[in-house]
């Protein structure tokens, strides 16, 4: 009878489990910015150098080493980047990214860009 118990819990926690890895995938919407080229050679938070055409991010909360699929809604460009850096938690930006990001997404011109971010990757550390 014990056996039977077990193995019917763990029934119903896999298809749970299943459901809340999905739910848990953070989709943003907001607008995104980008880093000026006088920032090049300079630290980030997480101790790496910044570099203008790396494919690297600030965001406020996500967790060091993140990767996240940034989307610019205008025009549907598509970009991956890694979380590197801090953002102030009062700026109304969700995401600064690298200059060579921007490009890749085509709004240095616009200066920003309306974005919505998908995490792809957290790193398990």
């Amino acid at each position: 009878m014990f056996l039977k118990k077990n193995t019917m819990k763990l029934k119903y926690f896999i298809p749970v489990f299943l459901l809340f890895s999905f739910v848990l995938s953070e989709i943003q919407k907001g607008k995104a910015s980008y880093y000026s080229k006088s920032m090049n050679g300079r630290r980030t938070y997480s101790g790496e150098i910044y570099y203008n055409d790396s494919m690297t991010a600030a965001h406020n909360s996500l967790k060091m080493g993140s990767w996240v699929r940034v989307t610019n809604l205008k025009n549907d460009s598509v970009v991956v980047v890694k979380i590197n850096d801090r953002m102030s938690p009062r700026s109304s930006r969700i995401i600064d990214l690298s200059y060579g990001a921007a490009e890749r997404l085509n709004f240095i011109r616009d200066g920003l860009a309306n974005v919505t971010l998908e995490v792809i990757q957290v790193p398990t550390n």
